[in-house]
């Protein structure tokens, strides 16, 4: 098979041909059909997470179609569409898994950091973490919900079923799907860009957004709760100002720059701050239930598998209206 693979963090991805991977007991092999791009792929990339194998196929918002079946894999057929998302292993036994709090397991695998991912023509994955992928949309349409998409669901379920005036600071793949859902569930949408981005800005009121400006202005109302996506840490005391007492910033990313000291009186009044880690099996159950009701539909630009590199510095540039999905 072909496949994108990082040798060294900090260095392009390497094309090199490589023996199919085989499905161990209870895994699937899947014939990729499209990939999404994802900034925790730029992470991984740059080195800014530290914990990867090497070397790496990256990617993990894989869309393909089962091409073999492990021992033992008894909920996937042979050419079931399925997508496999960032959480790929869990341990199953340590305090968290036993809660009910999986993205928090002590020793996790996670697809395209420590498992290799959709950066390729085929990919293995545990049958338990992937999931049956139904409807008309494209392959590449649907790959952006395997990570953007449940992050960002996770990360509104986090903001508060009350938020009814929700900021959301960084407007690309993630947010362009959770504002979708956001408007569906009646919120209005308060979206801040990088200042000077008509782009983005046009982009979120496209979405919905009841307002659009630069991350360096103030919010036009008092927010509820806030979603930071972009991974910039002067955002969270300017979120935290934006939001009423009581109010709820969630930060939504993987990774994040420094986040600067701020003065006690912006979180005073009960205002919450929290992170979001990773994802449940049961976020994507629940949302690739609510994507067909909204319904979600996103904004891609595709790329082929050849030309990850240029994918990835698209979305480092801030090129992107949406989300880049490779197509093997």
């Amino acid at each position: 098979m072909k496949a994108m693979i990082l040798e060294r963090p900090g260095t392009p991805l390497k094309a090199v041909e490589m023996p199919d991977p085989v499905p161990g007991p209870g895994q699937v092999q899947v014939a990729v059909t499209a990939c999404g791009v994802c900034r925790t792929d730029l992470h991984v990339v740059d080195g800014d997470l530290t914990e990867t194998k090497l070397p790496i196929i990256p990617g993990h918002e894989i869309v393909g179609s089962v091409s073999a079946l492990g021992d033992g894999v008894e909920d996937f057929a042979l050419g079931d569409r399925i997508g496999i998302p960032w959480l790929g292993h869990t341990c199953g036994c340590c305090s968290y898994c036993r809660s009910g709090a999986e993205n928090l397991c002590d020793e996790p695998g996670f697809t395209g950091y420590q498992i290799d991912g959709g950066y390729a023509e085929m990919t293995v994955a545990d049958a338990d973490f992937c999931f049956p992928l139904q409807g008309d949309h494209s392959d590449a349409e649907l790959a952006p919900l395997l990570c953007a998409g449940l992050i960002g669901y996770r990360s509104l379920v986090m903001a508060g079923a009350e938020a009814r005036r929700l900021g959301i600071y960084g407007f690309g793949a993630a947010a362009h799907i959770v504002a979708q859902v956001a408007r569906y569930q009646q919120r209005e949408i308060y979206a801040f860009t990088s200042p000077g981005d008509d782009a983005a800005r046009q982009f979120a009121l496209d979405m919905g957004a009841a307002w659009a400006g630069g991350s360096d202005q103030e919010a036009p109302v008092e927010l509820d709760a806030a979603i930071i996506f972009a991974p910039v840490g002067p955002l969270v005391p300017a979120a935290l100002r934006a939001v009423r007492k009581g109010g709820i910033v969630v930060c939504g990313g993987i990774h994040m720059s420094d986040i600067p000291s701020f003065p006690y009186n912006i979180l005073w009044g009960e205002r919450v701050l929290r992170s979001v880690a990773n994802l449940t099996r049961q976020d994507a159950i629940d949302f690739l239930a609510l994507a067909p009701q909204v319904p979600v539909t996103t904004q891609v630009e595709t790329f082929p598998l050849q030309q990850a590199n240029a994918a990835l510095r698209a979305l480092r540039n801030g090129e992107l209206t949406g989300a880049a999905v490779l197509i093997p």
